[in-house]
């Protein structure tokens, strides 16, 4: 509701005027700041109608590297692009203030001893220096930019702990202004702010692109789902807990696409670290977002982490008096409510492959048989890693102590599992190393290996050693991932690793030590001690008392001082000289494996026939339910038969220099054959039930792969469809998995349902996505993949989720005609289409904008 004009809140003796729009979970101040008709907007967002587009202009952006280096080699194209059609290329810059933390480059290469943090960064450094040297030419060409060096941490911990000011403020003439910060980032767990009451969400890196150029993102209004948490978390559990609880509730619930706003009484019991494992994990419940409200939690944690005096003090006015103080939430109105009583929580982990899959401990059936070395079943990699639970002391101090206590009774881990450690920040080191925790960790080989995302994104390395992962495909093994990350799909930690648990800190130690996943702890001893005494996890499990003493001795103030003295907090701060001192255009490399100048502004890529391109498809993958961007664009190891594998040693790079499909993504050459290029992908056109990046060459029927297919059918200038389940692009935010199959020749994807980010990269990419109508699917068509597919119905009067036709040709020369509805929600998403892309967009804007100055 509107609030008085001219209102103005004081803190510290400063006067803030103050954006006139009250919100509580969306910031509705940073949606219409700027707009044309303000009151329009407002009037439809009051009504709460979901068929209207909504402009949504992020405050800041932020970018990890793996998506973030792909949309600056896409920014530095644009450069090219202008530059070659007579523009100013220097006016190609973020508009809206980015930053780019580099956390996903790390590998675990070594691993188990003290140098190991020392030896992994050298590798890192050797490996990816193209890319390195890239982001450093970026990091001085680019205005409104700021890059984060490797070492440092996890994006999500680092917004958490510096970048975010929680309110924004901006001087407009004479007057100083104050809003709510507000992003969007190349993550999906960017929602990790949310609890810090800052709404950011992850997006793909298409729409990152759209924001840092300054456009808005256009929006339906989301379903807001208040999520009520009463009742006391018992004795003995921890965050992680609650999140697999909400993860298997919500998921049930169905928020795919909603705004989640945590409120009740079990809100004041949770630490801000604890609603950061909460709020991290809004990408697994289904969510666009999971909002916590400004409180006295939120004020305590900036203090902790530099930013009192000035910064929380106007957080707390401007909070107040905007109704988002976290009391206002009672007279707030949800579209529904979901309830969890924290006194119902019990320890969990989840898997095999969805983070909803949630295994009660206490409740698995008793271990029988217990192999004594490696077998079905066996812990190959048990790794305390990704920003969900290494933000919180409390999962990494209990870790510790777990550790600390099974040292005493000489309990050692298994002796074929990789162990590793990869915090989210230089605090979490900081902090054990100041408490004793770390000897305990290292004694059990959890040793520091470096600061970023590691296993979770599939950089763990190679197995302990040759022997074993040769033993694992000799005996086609079905090995065990532990990991305290996020994401645990098929595939995506270790090609050997075919199920993948999710876990507290402290449960990792647990299974590290038993070496087997058919234990239940409540239950199952984890060992013997040197007296041959079996020991069970409740004797070595932390009491809450111990856990809240250790944390309050140990994280104080000066270690975020200290971890972030280096660190700008403001985007845009490289001096003006060294801007000057750089070329306007990136020199590209021919010979670069790394980064290579982007194609999308080509004849070939923005030559575009609606008509011709829809017409007489082929099928280049037939797909099931919840595929994801794992499966489309695996960010894991690039095996040496691969197509990509192939390409990197025709350019002469060793099998040990692949690094990973992730770090390859500056280059697209590479990263086209990395798509569909997932050891667990099951394209349905294959008979015989085989995994892989495999597909049917048609109509000869020929077994070939996907790229392979891809190349002949391009020469042939075939267009090419793909036909899929339920929750099509599930998983993390990737633009290469639209971008891949865009430079591939797909023009469609037609499936039950999709993730709503990768539902948007595609619309970015120029690829038109169609969802079948309810009860309809590949499976009651009778379709096998070998028909022709044609789209009817686009035409000049197109609109966003209009009903076309999807003309289906048999084998046989039957024709059927079925109804699907188009999924380019917005108009955007039709402007992006009819244009080839957002990219060739962009060019068009650029140089609007380049005539006018």
């Amino acid at each position: 509701m509107p609030m008085s004009k001219g209102r103005t809140v004081t803190a510290n003796g400063i006067e803030y005027r103050v954006s006139d729009i009250r919100g509580v979970v969306t910031d509705l101040g940073n949606v219409l700041r700027g707009e044309a008709d303000p009151e329009a907007a407002l009037k439809v967002i009051c009504a709460r109608s979901k068929e209207f587009d909504i402009p949504f202009r992020p405050a800041r952006v932020v970018l990890q590297d793996l998506l973030g280096t792909p949309a600056l080699v896409d920014l530095a194209g644009l450069r090219d692009a202008v530059a070659e059609k007579g523009g100013n290329p220097r006016l190609v810059n973020p508009v809206t203030p980015t930053h780019l933390v580099v956390d996903h480059s790390l590998n675990v290469e070594r691993w188990g001893d003290a140098s190991a943090l020392a030896d992994n960064e050298a590798i890192e450094r050797e490996r990816n220096a193209e890319r390195f040297q890239f982001l450093d030419w970026c990091n001085k060409a680019f205005s409104n930019l700021s890059i984060i060096p490797s070492g440092k941490g996890i994006l999500h911990q680092i917004n958490l702990e510096r970048l975010t000011t929680v309110v924004g403020t901006q001087r407009r003439g004479d007057e100083l202004w104050a809003f709510p910060d507000t992003l969007v980032g190349t993550d999906s767990h960017t929602t990790m702010i949310n609890a810090i009451g800052v709404l950011g969400w992850g997006v793909g890196g298409i729409e990152a692109e759209a924001a840092m150029l300054g456009k808005s993102l256009m929006l339906r209004l989301p379903e807001i789902v208040g999520v009520r948490l009463e009742g006391t978390l018992p004795q003995g559990y921890l965050a992680t807990d609650i999140a697999l609880a909400l993860t298997e509730q919500l998921r049930k619930a169905g928020v795919i696409g909603s705004f989640l706003e945590f409120f009740g009484p079990g809100v004041p019991q949770l630490s801000l670290a604890d609603r950061g494992t909460l709020s991290n994990m809004a990408p697994e419940f289904g969510a666009t977002a999971a909002m916590f409200a400004i409180d006295d939690r939120t004020l305590h944690y900036m203090r902790m982490t530099g930013r009192g005096g000035q910064l929380s003090g106007l957080t707390e006015a401007y909070a107040r008096a905007q109704g988002l103080w976290h009391d206002s939430l009672g007279d707030a109105e949800y579209n529904r409510v979901v309830t969890l009583d924290l006194s119902c929580v019990a320890r969990s982990i989840a898997g095999p492959k969805q983070p909803h899959q949630r295994v009660v401990l206490g409740q698995k059936a008793p271990a029988t048989n217990l192999p004594t070395g490696l077998d079905n079943g066996s812990v190959v990699l048990a790794a305390i890693t990704s920003c969900t639970n290494t933000s919180n002391p409390r999962g990494v101090i209990a870790a510790g102590l777990v550790a600390r206590n099974a040292r005493k009774r000489g309990l050692k881990r298994a002796p074929w599992v990789k162990t590793s450690f990869a915090p989210g920040s230089r605090v979490v080191s900081d902090y054990l190393e100041k408490s004793g925790l770390n000897e305990d960790l290292d004694a059990l080989g959890f040793n520091l290996v470096g600061y970023g995302c590691t296993t979770c994104n599939g950089m763990s390395g190679p197995l302990l050693s040759p022997e074993i992962e040769e033993e694992i495909r000799t005996r086609k093994l079905e090995t065990v991932a532990a990991t305290s990350g996020n994401r645990n799909f098929e595939g995506r930690v270790h090609p050997l690793a075919r199920e993948v648990f999710i876990m507290s800190p402290p449960l990792i130690v647990a299974y590290a030590i038993a070496g087997t996943y058919l234990i239940d702890p409540e239950k199952d001893a984890l060992g013997l001690d040197e007296s041959g005494v079996p020991v069970y996890l409740h004797e070595l499990w932390p009491s809450d008392e111990e856990l809240t003493r250790i944390e309050a001795d140990n994280l104080t103030a000066d270690l975020f001082d200290k971890a972030y003295e280096d660190v700008p907090r403001e985007a845009g701060l490289i001096a003006s000289d060294l801007r000057a001192g750089v070329s306007d255009q990136y020199a590209w490399q021919d010979s670069s494996t790394y980064i290579r100048k982007p194609p999308y502004w080509s004849d070939a890529v923005t030559a575009t026939d609606t008509r011709k391109d829809l017409s007489n498809m082929r099928v280049l993958a037939m797909l099931s339910d919840n595929i994801t961007t794992d499966h489309i664009s695996p960010s894991g190891a690039i095996l040496p038969e691969s197509d990509a594998g192939q390409y990197l040693q025709s350019h002469g790079i060793a099998v040990a220099e692949f690094n990973s499909y992730g770090t390859r993504r500056g280059n697209h050459e590479a990263a086209q054959r990395a798509t569909f290029a997932s050891p667990r992908l099951k394209n349905e056109l294959l008979e015989d039930g085989r995994e892989g990046p495999w597909t049917l060459l048609l109509p000869e029927k020929e077994v070939t792969t996907i790229f392979q297919a891809a190349e002949v059918y391009a020469t042939r200038k075939q267009s090419l469809i793909v036909v899929a389940g339920k929750e099509y692009g599930s998983g993390s935010s990737r633009d290469w998995a639209a971008k891949g199959p865009r430079l591939l020749g797909v023009r469609v994807v037609v499936a039950e349902s999709f993730e709503r980010i990768h539902r948007t990269n595609l619309a970015g990419l120029g690829i038109l996505p169609l969802q079948f109508e309810e009860g309809v699917s590949r499976q009651s068509l009778g379709l096998n993949g070998r028909e022709t597919f044609s789209v009817e119905g686009i035409g000049d009067d197109f609109q966003p989720g209009a009903n076309v036709t999807l003309v289906i040709e048999r084998e046989t020369g039957q024709t059927e005609r079925v109804t699907v509805v188009s999924r380019l929600d917005t108009f955007e998403d039709v402007r992006y289409f009819r244009c080839g892309g957002l990219l060739p967009q962009l060019l068009i804007e650029s140089m609007k904008n380049a005539s006018a100055n």
